[in-house]
């Protein structure tokens, strides 16, 4: 078994899966519009170009999204995506790029229990939080 992230935006999830593709080393294996697709007339036309659903593999884990129109949408909380890097000088880099123009809960910092530790939400709405051990 495994335990993905999926998670949902609200029209702009191709741009923020290019964002983490570019700054986190991932790579997009799939990505599947409306427009084609059984569900393609339950949209509006300018949703039919938005992502049905896509696929990130970043190291050994999948991360997964998707743009919920309308009602479907809702700003995610309640849970954090956790990336648990081992260098300091990496965690500073991933902090810097994902939080630009987000939310800072906790600035990077040391405590005790990390090298490097972080709680923030980034520009797309997605809540993050960095470990460094």
């Amino acid at each position: 078994m495994d335990l993905n992230p999926y998670l949902n935006f609200n029209g702009n999830c191709e741009e923020a899966f290019k964002f983490y593709e570019q700054h986190l080393g991932g790579k997009i294996e799939a990505i599947h519009t409306f427009a084609g697709s059984p569900m393609e007339n339950q949209f509006p036309p300018e949703w039919r170009n938005k992502v049905m659903h896509i696929r990130m593999k970043v190291g050994t884990t999948v991360l997964m999204g998707s743009d919920g129109p309308g009602s479907r949408y809702q700003v995610p909380q309640g849970f954090a995506v956790s990336l648990n890097l081992k260098d300091p000088a990496e965690a500073e880099r991933v902090y810097a790029a994902l939080s630009a123009n987000g939310k800072i809960h906790m600035a990077i910092q040391q405590t005790f229990w990390a090298k490097r530790f972080a709680m923030f939400t980034d520009k797309f709405d997605t809540p993050w939080m960095i470990n460094c051990e």
